[in-house]
């Protein structure tokens, strides 16, 4: 069973019931989410396109590789490449997929397709109404130093970033 609770432009959330290990039921309120991307631009071997990003829930900036919610109809790679231009202003050449992940599956049903974007040109970028994102591009050894500090305080930037680091 499942009662809509609220619908907003990018997600829902609904009062689902559940059946749990022993067979009773378990009520949980799980905002409905479209998934998501997030791209690792790779300039060369030594840089990255990163991210400044102005989060407003938080009232501040963060370091992120540009990420995105996909569009309805939206292919996960459609998706990565229209929000690294857009964030970025570059366009890739290659889009390689480099892991998935839930991002808060206690609450949110989010599905996130991480991409490794190479052979970039720039385009320039193109900001949604709203965005407050600066592009930089970014030493590798500077943003491994960020990662392995704890400077990055996004999830997701951290979880690419560390799943690309180990498989290097």
């Amino acid at each position: 069973m499942q009662e809509h609770l609220l619908s907003t432009s990018r997600f829902s959330v609904e009062r689902r019931v559940f059946a749990g290990a022993d067979g009773r039921s378990i009520t949980r309120e799980v905002v409905v989410h479209p998934g998501a991307v997030v791209i690792l631009p790779i300039i060369d071997a030594h840089r990255i396109v990163m991210i400044r990003n102005f989060r407003y829930t938080i009232e501040q900036e963060l370091w992120e590789l540009p990420a995105g919610t996909a569009e309805p109809n939206e292919s996960p790679i459609e998706t990565a490449r229209r929000e690294l231009e857009e964030e970025t202003g570059y366009r890739a050449g290659t889009m390689t997929p480099l892991t998935e992940f839930y991002t808060s599956p206690g609450v949110l049903t989010e599905r996130m397709f991480a991409f490794v974007a190479t052979d970039l040109t720039s385009v320039g970028q193109r900001l949604e109404h709203g965005e407050r994102i600066v592009a930089e591009v970014v030493e590798l050894d500077l943003v491994r130093r960020w990662l392995v500090n704890g400077e990055l305080r996004d999830g997701k930037t951290i979880a690419v970033l560390g799943t690309y680091f180990a498989r290097l």
